[in-house]
Parts: structure tokens; sequence; C-alpha cells
């Protein structure tokens, strides 16, 4: 979609229910009429599909009201984080066409100062270690309508938890032996709001504060205080914290900080696909795709390789809106964007992937043409290109039947078709193989039929792709399909077991154009009538391309 058609969509819709809020807020001055979102990803897996609509609202949100975002690692967990994950994240965003222009940030650069919240949490009688175990505390926070009961290490002195605080950030005690719990209201109706564990001991290297710090803050603890050390104005969550957002107001309250507010909007739900970041590494590890880069991944990095566009998935992520409550996308909405995308400005070109030779016997042989051919008939700005023709052609094998019937519009016994930008052929024989194949096809061509200068008067119904093939390229093809063939792969057990045997097919000794031996990494090309393809970033090599399907050219999957 272009920049114009873009903005006058953008101007006709009516705003959703986070654009309304900050309109309000702005025309209040509340923030000082100032817009600044953040984007707060965990560096423990790569981004997916869902995060890039997250990335779209809370970066899209600031451009369109002058703002800025934040990009903020939530490094609490090192366990499970890595700096591979860090830069992923970032190539992603910036792939994205977004930029962090109100800086880069870490949880970790707040570990002294939440640490200092906390200590002030304990001053003013709000917080206090227990040492209890995990399990013995959520045996006590009772249930939905029934309150919790309080622990017996609730009433401690704030002077006692003070010092039993600065002993667990020294080291002095093991993990699992003491944790500090904000005091809240052990029988409110949020279970959220019983005491919930702010500080936890760990004593596993950090990524970048190293072993400096053997207590980390829970996410809860420390996303809100963080928000306000950033001073965001609109914080924006998936729905899934919804209930969380007393407790991050808790907080804020409690601390006298400046107040940051969360909103919530619904999270991508995708049919055919699953988003936890936890079940993808388990795809990673387990074999069952080639990385967190594979084609049929979910990830951002995934659809990239795959032949995905920034542009198809920011049309996307605008065409599903943001709503207030969760439902489930069609994931052909997330294919028909990259089509509608594509099909304005991807390169035509002719590719053969299950090749017969078809021999054109009046053409005379070792004669070569160039003819000319439209490079994308939706933009004539795209110019044309030549391709060579001669008397030897590779076609589709599916583009020839011996036994057909009316509605059969390809080449068949006394049949004719026109080869596209070429001429047009008629039937005249063909060979099988021992096993009743056909691998070569006779046909003659009508000399004044060129595509340009038809004099002939002969209409063929049909028209087939078709490559040179003594210039021919020869390629490895995979087709690549939906990861899963249930709409809801985790509705019934293992979602192992709803994957898709055949979401991978690799086709060699493909045929294309000699114009695709200079393609390049990012360049998507429309198959002539197989689809949308890319040349892969993992498996090329210079003079042994692979190209990957990115989508069909209709949506005709079945599952």
């Amino acid at each position: 979609m272009s920049n114009t058609s873009m903005e006058s969509e953008d101007s006709t819709r009516s705003l959703n229910f986070i654009e309304q809020k900050i309109e309000a807020d702005i025309a209040a001055g509340k923030h000082s009429g100032q817009v600044h979102t953040r984007f707060p990803p965990e560096p423990n897996g790569y981004l997916h599909i869902g995060h890039a609509k997250a990335i779209c609202v809370s970066f899209g949100l600031a451009q369109k009201y002058g703002g800025k975002t934040n990009l903020r690692f939530d490094d609490t967990n090192p366990e499970k984080e890595s700096v591979e994950y860090v830069n992923a994240i970032r190539e992603d965003i910036a792939w994205l066409g977004f930029e962090w222009n109100g800086g880069e940030f870490y949880t970790s650069d707040y570990f002294q100062q939440l640490f200092d919240f906390a200590c002030k949490l304990i001053g003013k009688g709000l917080a206090y270690v227990d040492d209890q175990s995990a399990e013995q505390i959520a045996s006590q926070k009772g249930a939905p309508g029934t309150p919790g009961t309080n622990s017996p290490f609730r009433e401690r002195t704030p002077e006692e938890n003070l010092r039993l605080f600065e002993e667990m950030k020294a080291g002095q005690c093991q993990e699992g032996e003491r944790v500090l719990r904000a005091k809240i209201d052990m029988g409110h109706d949020n279970m959220l709001l019983r005491d919930p564990v702010i500080y936890r001991v760990k004593f596993v290297e950090h990524h970048r504060t190293g072993n400096d710090w053997v207590i980390y803050p829970m996410y809860d603890f420390a996303h809100g205080q963080s928000d306000s050390i950033e001073r965001i104005s609109h914080s924006l969550c998936s729905l899934e914290f919804e209930n969380h957002r007393p407790l991050y107001n808790w907080f804020i309250r409690a601390l006298d900080i400046y107040p940051s507010e969360q909103t919530e909007f619904a999270r991508l739900n995708l049919n055919y696909t699953i988003m936890s970041k936890r079940k993808l590494l388990r795809l990673v590890e387990e074999g069952v795709v080639d990385g967190w880069d594979d084609p049929r991944m979910p990830t951002i990095s995934g659809l990239r390789r795959r032949g995905y566009t920034p542009e198809s998935i920011r049309l996307f992520a605008d065409r599903i809106g943001v709503a207030k409550r969760n439902n489930t996308i069609d994931v052909s909405l997330l294919e028909w964007s990259l089509r509608d995308d594509l099909n304005r400005r991807a390169p035509r070109v002719m590719a053969v992937l299950n090749p017969i030779r078809l021999v054109v016997l009046n053409y005379p042989e070792g004669q070569t043409e160039m003819l000319i051919t439209v490079n994308n008939p939706e933009d004539e700005a795209a110019g044309t290109r030549e391709i060579p023709f001669g008397r030897v052609l590779w076609i589709e094998a599916d583009d020839f039947r011996v036994d057909v019937n009316k509605k059969w519009f390809r080449l068949a016994p006394g049949r004719m078709v026109r080869l596209k930008s070429a001429y047009i052929v008629e039937y005249v024989d063909h060979i099988e193989d021992e096993h009743g194949n056909v691998t070569e096809v006779h046909v003659n061509y009508i000399p004044n039929s060129r595509s340009g200068q038809d004099t002939s008067g002969v209409k063929p119904k049909g028209t087939l792709h078709w490559v040179a093939a003594d210039q021919a390229e020869e390629a490895e093809v995979r087709l690549y399909d939906r990861l899963f063939r249930e709409a809801s792969p985790e509705a019934d057990g293992d979602f192992m077991d709803a994957l898709n045997p055949n979401s991978l097919k690799i086709l060699k000794g493909c045929k294309v154009e000699p114009s695709l031996s200079t393609a390049e990494v990012g360049t998507i090309f429309q198959f002539t009538r197989l689809g949308y393809f890319n040349l892969d970033s993992k498996y090329s090599t210079p003079g042994s391309p692979v190209f990957n399907r990115a989508v069909t050219l209709k949506d005709g999957w079945k599952g």
C-alpha cells in the first residue's frame, strides 16, 4: 500500500480505544501532552508475529502522535536470557521499520533503584521478608472467593526486614530460603494482590550484570517502576496483564513515583499457529524445525526468511486492529496481506518446478531469439526484460495430459496453448518412459503468433510458463506450508501431535530463467502461475540457489 493510500485509509477509519484515550489525555494536558510508549521484550527467545503486532501498536501510536518509544529489555530472569536473543530482537524491530527513538534500556539498568524502592516499601511497613517455601506460600494464598492466610512472618518489624533483605542481597541465604513479599491484603478479591513475591534469590550469572546481584525482582515489581523511571505515559500491554494493573498501580502509589498508566489490548491469536516461546523452543530443540528462523515458524526471523515483507506485516497489524477482547485471527489474513503487498511490486519471472522437455519441432535447431516480457503488469514503472527462446524448452509436467475433458485448457493431444510472452504452439506427439510417465512433448509453433505481434487470429484458451532449456539455471525449491494441520494445535493434548507432515517439500532439479542467477536475498519474485518465492538466506550458495515459497497465489490450503 502506498503512503498516500495508507494515510487516506488511516484518516477515514474510526479511532480505536487506545487512540481515543491518548487523544483525551492530550486534550486534558495529561503527561504534559506527551506520548511516550515502550516495548519491553524478555530476551529469552526470538520475537514472533504476536510481538510484531505489539511492536506496531506501541511504536505506531507514538509515531502517530509525535511521541517516543523506548526499547527496554526485561532481563530479570537470567537463567533463560542471552545476548543472542537481545541482538535478534533489535534486528527484528529495525527490520519492521521502527526506531526506538526514546532510547534502549534494560531492567537491569535499574537493579539498584529497584532495590532502593523495595527498601522504601519495607521502611513504610509495606513489604516483609518471608522464610517460607514457595509451596507453603502458595498453600496460604487461598482461592477466588476464599481469603488467604497471613504468613507467620508478616508482622516482622521494618528494621528486621531491612536486615534480612540486606542478607539476601549479600548472598547469605540459599535459593528458595527467603523471598521479599509486598504487604497488601491476603483477603483481596484479586489473587495477585495477596502479598505477592517481589524479590527472590537466584545464584545465576546475568548476561549484563554478571554476578553483581543474587536477588532479582519479579516482573510485577520491576515493570511499573521501570515505566515510571523512564516516564512512560502509556504502557501498552496484552490483555493477559489486565488483572495485574491494580498491582501496577498499587506499587506506583505506595512509592509515590511518576504515574505511568497501563492499558491492555487483545493479544494476537492465529489459528494453525502456536505463540508460546517455550513451545517454539521445544520445536527447535527437538529438531522439528531447523532453528528459530525456520520459514515455518511464526517468528519474525522465520517470516523474513520465508519471504514476508515488513510492509505486509504492518499491513496485517493494521487490518486486524486493536481490540479490547481476545479473538482468533485466521492465518489466511496474514497470507492475504503478503499477497496484497507483493502483487503490486514483486517482479514476475518464470520457473519450472517439475520439468519435462517441450521440443518445438519446426523451430530451427541452434537458434535463439530474445523475447520481451513485462516485469510486473501491476507496475508500469517496473519495465520489461528479455528472455531467451529456443527449440527445446522446459514446461511443468502438470501442464500436459493425454486424457482430458472440455475444461482442460492446457496442453494435450489436439490442443493449442500460448507460451507466455512467446508463441502459440500446437501438440504433435509425446514420449513416455517405461512407467508410462510423459518425459517429452513435441509441438509446432505458429510463426506469426509472437506475443505483441500476433497476426495469426488463433485464440487458445490456455497460457503456459516455460524456460529455455539451454540457458536455464538449476535450483532447489522449498515449498513451505503451515506447520500444523489443526486450526487449534493446542486444543487436544500435545501440540506436537498436530504437526503437519507435509509442511515442507523439497524439490531438486528445478529450472529457472537465467535472470535469477543474480537474485539477491530479500528480493521476492512471483514465479508465474506458481506463487511468491525468495532466495533462502541460509542454504543458498553461489551457483546453487535455493528458493523458498513465501505464499501461494491463491488461498487453496486444505488441512
